[in-house]
């Protein structure tokens, strides 16, 4: 999971293997073993890796799809600051939450079937 990850993430950014080993002042062999799932970086080169590409550990290993946790909540809870119960009063704490799960559930799913 995690070479699939960074092969995809090192696509998208359009840099050779090279280049983004120079930026994590890592060997190329050393990050070319990550992609080539024959390694596994140590905690403090995954989160390097994580920051580099603007995604959670979590993504990178695999247990959400979600690749910025922390963008996807900030803006989850801008929508939610939009929304209004039936009445037009602001709505309860607890119906809130109640959304913020549908909506994350949601979205968890959609980028699951993409």
């Amino acid at each position: 999971m995690l070479s699939e990850k960074l092969k995809a993430l090192r696509s998208e950014a359009k840099l050779t293997q090279k280049e983004i080993a120079e930026k994590l002042e890592v060997s190329q062999q050393f990050y070319a073993k990550w992609e080539s799932n024959k390694s596994t970086p140590a905690s403090k080169n995954l989160s390097k890796l994580a920051d580099f590409f603007s995604v959670s550990t979590d993504y990178l290993l695999g247990n959400t799809d979600i690749k910025n946790q922390k963008a996807f909540d900030e803006d989850l809870e801008k929508s939610l600051d939009t929304f209004k119960s039936f009445d037009g009063q602001p709505m309860y704490d607890e119906d809130r939450e109640k959304i913020r799960e549908f909506l994350k559930k949601r979205m968890e799913d959609r980028l699951k079937s993409n």
